[in-house]
């Protein structure tokens, strides 16, 4: 046979394959397994198969997915914030289509000849399957698991929901198989036995301080594991942090990378200029399609320079921007736009612009140059997976085990404060004087001899991970969705006039009530208290006429009894009856 005509069949079948796969398995037969003859008979053609379940990873909204969170208030805010989610009628995430794709895959890849391959390939699609299982858990909780491909007639379509211990050990199995089988090798755009360690220790972390939190069972077993996956990655030595730039810009040059490197990133999603682009760029400068802005609670949390707390100094939540920038961690100046920002490759401050953030502080943590602010003109590669998240997992883990040693800090934490330039974190000083404004932002803590350094790695892994997708999953399992309900509020101005934003002398911002009359010629941003209102920061009363920019006035709303979980789409319950709703949705 020609071999172009080969090869030309080959993808035919493949694109048949998976195209035939689309709609979810609960709603058809399985009617392609005839096909497994023609295709499964090759490295290449496992290869092939695999390359498709990369469509189940995020891409640009692993950097926008915290504006569903506590963290960054978009122009919009999400109903997830507001406490406006329904029940749907189809979707909702509660979708099958991948599984049945990965499904099929392990029950034909043994077909090929080529050892190497099989344990490769296969090693790759349980990667993807707990990785499919671990966000079904995440989101809905007890979830039925399916372990194999299912044809209309088979009675488990119509099961019930199996145990959450049932679903996450297989979850563990999948990707301690992922780890034996993948091979350990650096790549940035794939798969690796590096990516699955990580995602078990993410994953294991997740599912310790649920259980611990939300009082179920066997809380140790998974922060056991977390411990030890993490700590396997570590010890590799295979990966480090990225240094390039010294502590006053290395963190935001990592995320500035228009192709990343794997010096501490194992797994990034390819853009390239005219194949594949995005609009993160325009997103994070535009006043209408995102206005992202970071929460005065964030930006307090950050540290001083020298280690202090910047919440124990006695005008802290009524400070000007500029005095509160002053001698922090420089990561927050690396996150935010500072008194002396500049874009990308450019060599002038940029012109103070609170027309694109909700809350006066903007988002600048992976900005692209200012070619790439156009709609669909960035090409900024994103990141996925990154070895500190390891390095935050391992600390954590051990933390909330009661095991934590300044060794173990040392290995970890206070190596991304040294990346920052920011002093070592002292476990005894930190259990001895827990940060009380942290108590206050995460009520429900574990009480015993390590909350004060808990709360230390609760605050580095807030700064570290900031805007990568992890917060709103950080609020459910440490059982602190109330914080949604505490004021999410920005800058604050103690009344109308002109205010400098960065210590030059002229000034950048006039605040007023209608009327611009007497702003300075240098004034580069206007606020208008009666569209823009403020918040005391004192008293809370709304509308005042000096306080804090405040987005949501009426404040996030989340229901304790609820909200942890999602809603199944109503349709599904009636097409299996063995399936019950989630608490509280079907009021």
């Amino acid at each position: 046979m020609n071999l172009n005509i080969k090869t030309i069949g080959l993808l035919t079948i493949a694109i048949l394959f998976f195209s035939s796969c689309n709609e979810d398995f609960l709603d058809r037969a399985s009617e392609d397994q005839v096909e497994a003859p023609y295709f499964f008979n090759t490295a290449k053609d496992l290869e092939v198969a695999t390359n498709d379940f990369y469509a189940m990873l995020p891409g640009t909204e692993s950097y926008t997915e915290d504006a569903k969170s506590d963290n960054l208030m978009p122009l919009n805010p999400d109903p997830r914030i507001r406490g406006a989610r329904i029940v749907p009628v189809t979707g909702g995430g509660w979708s099958w289509t991948n599984l049945r794709k990965i499904n099929y895959f392990l029950a034909n890849y043994h077909k090929v000849q080529d050892e190497a391959a099989r344990a490769k390939y296969s090693g790759i699609a349980r990667f993807f399957r707990a990785y499919f299982y671990y966000d079904k858990v995440k989101t809905f909780g007890d979830v039925p698991w399916y372990g194999k491909v299912l044809d209309a007639k088979d009675p488990e379509l119509y099961k019930a929901r199996d145990s959450r211990t049932l679903v996450m050990d297989s979850v563990m199995a999948d990707l301690d198989y992922a780890i034996t089988n993948i091979p350990a090798e650096k790549q940035l755009n794939l798969i690796t036995r590096y990516t699955a360690m990580l995602l078990k220790a993410r994953a294991a972390l997740f599912e310790g301080t649920f259980r611990k939190y939300h009082g179920l069972e066997d809380a140790d077993k998974y922060l056991t594991l977390a411990a030890e996956a993490s700590n396997a990655l570590i010890s590799t030595g295979v990966y480090t942090l990225y240094t390039e730039g010294g502590a006053e810009s290395a963190y935001r040059n990592l995320f500035s990378l228009i192709n990343q490197n794997n010096t501490e990133t194992i797994l990034a999603v390819d853009y390239e200029l005219g194949i594949k682009i995005h609009s993160l760029g325009y997103s994070f400068t535009s006043a209408t399609a995102g206005s992202y802005g970071l929460p005065k609670d964030l930006i307090n949390s950050y540290l001083m320079r020298d280690g202090s707390r910047f919440t124990d100094k006695v005008n802290y939540n009524t400070m000007g921007f500029y005095e509160e920038m002053q001698n922090r961690d420089p990561r927050l100046t690396q996150t935010t736009a500072g008194p002396d920002f500049r874009v990308n490759g450019e060599t002038r401050n940029e012109p103070v612009n609170l027309t694109i953030t909700t809350t006066g502080y903007r988002l600048v943590k992976a900005l692209p140059d200012r070619s790439q602010w156009a709609t669909s003109a960035g090409y900024f590669d994103i990141i996925l997976f990154r070895y500190a998240e390891a390095l935050l997992i391992f600390a954590e883990a051990r933390a909330e085990l009661g095991l934590l040693t300044q060794a173990d800090l040392n290995l970890t934490i206070n190596k991304l404060r040294a990346r920052a330039g920011m002093p070592n974190l002292d476990l005894i000083q930190a259990n001895a004087n827990p940060d009380p404004y942290l108590e206050t932002m995460y009520k429900n803590v574990d009480k015993g001899d390590f909350k004060g350094v808990i709360l230390e790695i609760r605050r580095e892994r807030r700064a570290e991970l900031f805007n990568e997708g992890f917060r709103w999953d950080d609020l459910m399992r440490w059982k602190e969705g109330l914080k949604i309900t505490q004021p999410i509020v920005g800058v604050y101005f103690p009344g109308v006039g002109a205010y400098d934003f960065t210590g030059d002398g002229a000034a950048d911002v006039f605040v007023h009530t209608g009327s611009t009359s007497g702003a300075p010629s240098s004034v580069t941003s206007m606020i208008n208290i009666n569209q823009r209102t403020l918040r005391n920061p004192i008293t809370d009363a709304r509308n005042a006429p000096e306080g804090n920019i405040d987005p949501l006035p009426q404040n996030g709303k989340f229901r304790e009894d609820r909200d942890y979980f999602a809603p199944l789409p109503s349709q599904d319950l009636l097409l299996n009856d063995n399936l019950k709703q989630n608490s509280k949705w079907d009021e």
